[in-house]
């Protein structure tokens, strides 16, 4: 047994460490230690490990490996070889890797249940993010099928027709017509078609429409929010339907008055503005019932007739 091994032995025993201790501790194979102890270092592969193995066995118990090797000058000089370095640098480095080993499978198994959530989120939030182009072909296939822009209403018997909204004459404008423009026929001035209140049957609110003979008097009803609307040909709802349902701003609807009166009942008055000519008319309720007779002055004359012809009956009477 060399000095050098002497002085490592001692220490370790002063340690109370085993070979197999100090194996555990610098990861130097037991023989290896032994023959460092015994001072045969052709055991070690080579002049390099020796003096590293020297180091490593006597920091693990405890001595100055620099100071040993000083004293013992006859350990061999490694040679300018860096591979044993590397060697006890990954030795070194084996427990780190180890314990990252160990961390893997659980970094693993949270890392794909977050990535699977991400990819949800991202697929779930692309459904819902509109697209422009389909809220500009849903908004043009609303238009084109809203029956107040898209479509007039056809002629109601009696005369009744709705107006047509402003999209719908929009369109009419633009297209070229090869028909010459018709004159207009004179029409009657306003102010020789008058309204006039003509009493009150019940809670129907009564209007008398005086037009020259032959003249055409409009009624025309325009909303300007929603209200129930009932239009009738005659004197009360049990007449000609002309109109019926609810009415929407903007809505607007044009009836001739003949003969046989219009009756009209309005479930919010406020909402919807009667004219006659372009005369309002109202009660002035919240909910209206209006009936307008039209008097074109053949009344009166077959009045004046028959008085001349009872006079005359009278005078002849007399006569006899």
């Amino acid at each position: 047994m060399s000095e050098l091994g002497r002085q490592l032995k001692e220490a370790r025993l002063q340690k109370g460490m085993s070979l197999d201790d100090v194996q555990e501790v610098t990861k130097i194979r037991k023989k290896y230690l032994e023959a460092i102890e015994s001072g045969d270092y052709k055991v070690l592969p080579g002049s390099f490990y020796v003096r590293a193995f020297i180091k490593t066995y006597a920091e693990a118990v405890g001595m100055s490996p620099d100071e040993l090797l000083e004293e013992h000058g006859n350990v061999p000089a490694p040679p300018e070889d860096t591979a044993m370095e590397t060697v006890i640098q990954k030795r070194s480095r084996r427990p780190e890797t180890e314990r990252n080993a160990k961390w893997l499978p659980t970094v693993l198994m949270w890392t794909f249940p977050i990535l699977i959530i991400v990819v949800i989120y991202i697929y779930a939030s692309s459904l819902n993010k509109p697209d422009p182009d389909q809220i500009d072909q849903t908004n043009l296939t609303n238009e084109q099928q809203d029956p107040t822009t898209a479509q007039t209403s056809p002629p109601a018997s009696g005369g009744g027709v709705v107006a047509p909204t402003s999209s719908a004459g929009t369109e009419a404008t633009t297209e070229p017509t090869a028909e010459p423009t018709p004159v207009p026929t004179p029409t009657p001035s306003l102010k020789s078609i008058t309204v006039t209140p003509d009493g009150k049957s019940g809670k129907t609110t009564k209007f008398k429409v005086s037009a020259p003979a032959g003249s055409e008097v409009k009624v025309e009803i325009s909303a300007t929010g929603v209200s129930w609307l009932e239009v009738y040909k005659g004197e009360n709802s049990k007449g000609e339907k002309l109109s019926f349902g609810n009415t929407a701003a903007g809505d607007r609807m044009s009836f001739v008055l003949g003969s046989e009166g219009i009756y009209i009942k309005s479930g919010y008055s406020p909402a919807t503005e009667i004219t006659v000519n372009g005369q309002v008319i109202t009660d002035e309720k919240t909910s209206s019932r209006l009936l307008l007779n039209l008097d074109d002055g053949t009344g009166s004359e077959t009045t004046q007739n028959e008085g001349t012809t009872d006079t005359t009956g009278q005078t002849n009477e007399s006569g006899q």
